[in-house]
């Protein structure tokens, strides 16, 4: 309805350009916003007041004259001006009910729109480094990211989920070295394991794995292996500098074959442990995106000659640094250091690249709030290569911080010290913690409550919504166990016997359920979808309480039914967009 009002009003524009009231020149950003309060009708348009200054006109005056020019349509049995030149439309219940039947045709389909047909579109999100199982900060992450990608894919745009493989690089090294560490305790060697190390004991399982195949073969004497290195930090040294001497130790005893076993076997472990974790909460991949697959086919090299032609490379102190300072970012960045090596940042301006040869129009980034301070330097980086800065969207998620009652549950990636996603998913179930996850905006932060996310209550709010789609399908079974049939087409006959104000206000909220996606696909925005569910869920259980749906009146009966079945279907459909469950018994 929100559709047609707004095609009239750009008929009546038509129409008034055509008098020469308007000039040629303007062209009206028609917004046409659902009433707060039923007096002041059901949709209402501030057009007038916009157009005001521009037209050089009264707005009231303005108002009255589109009212005037606006064409009659059957749906629309009043209009009013009110206040300083606002717009209402009144909606006969008629056209009102015919929500009702539209769902009932759509199904599945409700709610979805063109919006973003034409237009490609790439969500990264997750992309944690694959050094450890994820964690319940990443379920945030990935709970959010795949909400907008299905979403977006519900209004239109052609979406692809990648992941971003951190498969290169510091991170990966220390996780390769305490592998080995670990194996030379399966060996027998008591280990001065390293404080900067990968403590978690899936590390402990790797190096169990690869020695129960190979037994002693990889074992090198500990007094090599440890001996002429700096102090750790326990014994007053610093624990960065000494993990990369032990880095550098392993490769050098291990050699580069052995020592890309112990790489390779970590990455292959926990990635595929990633990829069966994140299928289990709901999300799927159409690409794993290696890190080091740009240094091996030289998109690296590449994007950093693009960077140079355009100028916008220098070189100081032994190191080439990118001019980022010039395009917004607070200093310029070192894309290769004095030892040659490319650095973190030149991947990812290699892989931003990629992304634009690619050719998605809209390129997202879901990070984690500590990321905050890259995206001046990416933003950059995309200037420098040639693209429009509003083609990149980074959507920051605050990790979410966990309680056991009254307890903090600290979490370390290195120490192991963490409750895994795994773990929650297991304790709440895959549809508690993603509905728990999207509840707020994602910038907001967010304390998971564990035993309300378990609890059978109306507190619960996954639950609340769950229960409303469970409720209608008890209302169907026992409609079946009084022996009755329903009537499909006489409850669509008699939809104006929902007179109720409960049945009115359903009404009202069934009908934004097409405005609510799409607003909350365009402005990434899940929780919107989550709000309005809790509101249809809230609307069904007044309804529930206070009105009997199985009454002896035929007519009013099969009306009653097709209207909760009406939400029956929004229900499933919008929690189906969230990949979260619609039991029909709880």
């Amino acid at each position: 309805m929100k559709q047609k009002i707004e095609e009239l009003i750009r008929q009546a524009v038509q129409t008034l350009k055509a008098q020469g009231v308007l000039g040629p020149e303007i062209i009206p950003n028609i917004a046409v916003e659902r009433t707060r309060d039923a007096q002041h009708g059901d949709f209402a348009s501030n057009l007038a007041l916009a157009l005001a200054k521009q037209a050089k006109a009264n707005p009231r005056q303005l108002a009255e004259k589109i009212i005037s020019a606006l064409p009659w349509h059957e749906a629309v049995y009043k209009v009013e001006l009110a206040g300083p030149g606002f717009i209402n439309f009144f909606i006969n219940s008629d056209s009102q009910h015919q929500i009702i039947r539209q769902i009932h045709n759509e199904g599945r389909e409700f709610g979805l729109s063109k919006a973003g047909a034409g237009q490609k579109v790439q969500v990264e999100f997750v992309s944690a480094n694959p050094t450890g199982p994820l964690h319940v900060g990443h379920g945030r992450g990935a709970a959010y990211g795949s909400a907008v990608a299905d979403l977006l894919q519900a209004v239109g745009f052609e979406v692809q989920r990648e992941y971003y493989v951190n498969d290169a690089g510091r991170q990966m090294d220390i996780l390769a070295a305490s592998i080995w560490l670990r194996y030379l305790e399966e060996c027998r060697e008591i280990v001065h394991f390293p404080s900067n190390g990968y403590r978690g004991d899936y590390v402990r399982e790797i190096a169990r794995d690869i020695h129960k195949k190979t037994g002693n073969e990889y074992r090198r004497p500990l007094e090599v292996v440890l001996g002429d290195l700096p102090p750790d930090e326990p014994q007053g040294g610093d624990k960065e500098i000494y993990i990369d001497a032990i880095v550098e130790r392993t490769k050098a005893l291990l050699g580069p074959l052995l020592y890309r076993d112990f790489f390779q076997v970590g990455l292959d472990t926990i990635l595929e442990d990633i990829r069966i974790d994140l299928k289990e909460f709901g999300v799927d991949y159409q690409e794993w995106f290696s890190e080091r697959r740009l240094m091996d086919d030289g998109s690296v090299e590449r994007a950093l000659e693009r960077l140079r032609a355009g100028g916008h490379l220098y070189e100081q102190d032994g190191a080439t640094w990118f001019a980022s300072s010039r395009l917004g970012d607070e200093k310029d960045r070192v894309v290769v250091r004095e030892n040659g090596q490319s650095t973190y940042f030149a991947s990812d301006i290699a892989y931003h690249m990629n992304k634009l040869d690619r050719g998605f129009d809209r390129i997202i980034n879901v990070w984690g709030a500590d990321h905050h301070g890259y995206i001046p330097r990416v933003r950059a980086a995309m200037q420098a290569l040639g693209a429009e800065e509003s083609r990149l969207n980074v959507l920051l998620v605050q990790f979410a911080t966990l309680y056991r009652g009254e307890e903090k549950v600290q979490m370390s990636t290195r120490s192991g010290e963490f409750v895994t996603l795994r773990q929650l998913r297991n304790e709440v179930g895959k549809d508690a913690a993603r509905f728990f996850y999207v509840l707020r905006r994602s910038e907001q932060h967010m304390d998971f409550d564990l035993k309300l996310a378990t609890s059978k209550s109306n507190e619960n709010p996954v639950f609340y919504v769950q229960y409303a789609y469970a409720r209608v399908c008890s209302v169907l079974r026992q409609l079946d166990e009084k022996g009755w049939e329903r009537n499909l087409l006489s409850g669509m006959e008699n939809l104006d016997l929902l007179t109720e104000e409960h049945e009115i206000n359903i009404v009202g909220t069934l009908a934004r359920y097409p405005e609510i996606l799409e607003r909350a696909a365009l402005q990434y925005e899940p929780h919107q979808l989550i709000h309005y569910l809790r509101e249809l869920a809230n609307d069904f259980h007044t309804y529930y309480n206070a009105h009997q749906f199985l009454v002896e009146d035929a007519r009013i009966r099969d009306a009653r039914l097709n209207l909760i079945g009406a939400v029956k279907q929004v229900l499933s459909n919008g929690l189906g967009l969230l990949n979260i469950s619609t039991p029909e018994s709880m």
